[in-house]
Parts: C-alpha cells; sequence; structure tokens
C-alpha cells in the first residue's frame, strides 16, 4: 500500500503536462496573494505586539504552557498584543494569557495533518487561516515588535531562526529575541558559539548579542519593556 509520501515521491519523476501545471499554478498565485491581503488587512491595524512560538505539544500541566500564559498576561499589562499561530500548546497558553489579560490576541493557524486546531482563547475576527507556511511566517514576522520563544521542535526553531535571519541580514529591524528557559537553549547557543563564531567565523558576535536568555516570566517581559524604554517608546492602550 502507497503512502501520500511515496505518491508525491513518485509524482516528482512523472512526465509533466506543463500546460495543467502552468493553470494550477496561475490560480495558485492567486490563492497566495489572497492570504497576504487579508493578513496585511486584519494585522495592519493591531499595534504594538510580540509574537510567541513554542510547540504544540506542549500539555495544559506542563510549566512552559503556565510560563507561555503568564508571559502574555503580563505583555498585555504592559500594552502589548500577541501574536501565536493559533493551535494548542504553548499557542493556547499565550492566547489564553492575553485573554485573561483582555488584551489583544492573533492566531495565525494553518492546515497540518496533525497537532493543528484552532484554540478557543481567540475572538473569531482576529483568527486567520493559511495554506501556505511562507505567508503565514511574513506575518509573524512584519506585524512583531519582538519575539518570545519557548520550549519546541522544528517548527520553533524554523520560526526562531526565520527572525535572527531577518535581523542578522537588516530585513526587519534589531527587535528583541527571548529564549524562556535557559536549561533547554543553552545547548542550541553554546553550539552556536563554538562552531558558528568561533571555529567557522559563520556569523559575527553582534549576531548572537541579538539573543537573551531568561527563566521567568517576569524577566521575559521586561525584556521587552527595557528594550523600548531606551527609545522613549511604549505602546498606547
Amino acid at each position: 500500500m502507497t503512502t501520500p509520501d511515496d505518491d508525491r515521491i513518485t509524482r516528482a519523476f512523472e512526465n509533466k503536462d506543463w500546460a495543467e501545471i502552468k493553470t494550477n499554478n496561475s490560480w495558485q498565485i492567486f490563492k497566495i496573494m489572497a492570504e497576504f491581503v487579508e493578513g496585511f488587512e486584519k494585522l495592519g491595524k493591531i499595534g504594538p505586539c510580540v509574537s510567541i512560538f513554542g510547540s504544540a505539544r506542549t500539555k495544559p500541566e506542563s510549566p512552559h504552557y503556565a510560563l507561555a500564559e503568564d508571559i502574555a498576561f503580563r505583555l498585555t499589562q504592559e500594552g502589548y498584543g500577541v501574536i501565536t499561530g493559533g493551535g494548542p500548546g504553548i499557542m493556547e497558553a499565550a492566547n489564553k494569557g492575553a485573554n485573561r489579560g483582555k488584551g489583544k490576541s492573533v492566531g495565525l493557524n494553518i492546515e497540518l495533518p496533525f497537532e493543528q486546531y484552532a484554540n478557543k482563547y481567540i475572538d473569531h475576527d482576529k483568527m486567520l487561516m493559511f495554506d501556505y507556511f511562507f505567508v503565514r511566517k511574513v506575518m509573524f514576522m512584519k506585524y512583531a515588535q519582538g519575539f518570545i520563544v519557548l520550549p519546541g521542535g522544528f517548527g520553533t526553531l524554523d520560526e526562531l531562526f526565520e527572525a535572527i535571519t531577518l535581523i542578522q541580514t537588516g530585513k526587519i529591524g534589531r527587535f528583541p529575541i527571548i529564549l524562556v528557559d535557559s536549561k533547554y537553549w543553552k545547548g542550541l547557543l553554546d553550539w552556536a558559539k563554538e562552531q558558528l563564531l568561533e571555529q567557522h567565523k559563520y556569523v559575527s558576535p553582534k549576531d548572537l548579542d541579538l539573543i537573551q536568555l531568561v527563566d521567568s516570566p517576569e524577566d521575559a517581559v521586561s525584556s521587552i519593556v527595557e528594550f523600548y524604554k531606551q527609545y522613549g517608546l511604549k505602546p498606547n492602550f
């Protein structure tokens, strides 16, 4: 019995009907444009926000779930909105905390074969659905004034390194990137310092200075607040 993955691999070597492909790709472009337009319209008016990333597999009884909820609550008390992936786990916790704080809270959901469903703590008009990861990631980055990253897997790492790369290359501002749970992240940062910086010179010291390690909700939020204080900036409630 073949699997969907088997079919995809086999189709990659089939002879193509280029007329059909051209037609399908043209319609796909309009779908992509529609996702961008909806995202720009809904998020363009939201005001200063922080994107919170972390695993969809985090259970409500996990300490990381409680951390994310508390962080989001505290952000809303400082006037910041919260952007998440709109699904379960850390995303749910962050939207729940923002909801409890009566702050702005957005969910950028995506259709996936497992793990992803819309959590109940986002208002219907603040939930966006995406088919394309790259469009969704643009929204995470374009409308965030900071990034708080809790433990997670490949998706979380993808979002983290997207933010780092865009800042490193000057495509977005040098917004704060906060990693929560130093024990979880320390090995990754040690490897980056040893291999990327010291041994191979693939990055510069200032690239690693983009990242702060914290362990408490208070420190995560104060890192955001203090960063903007030096510019004399704070959100309007």
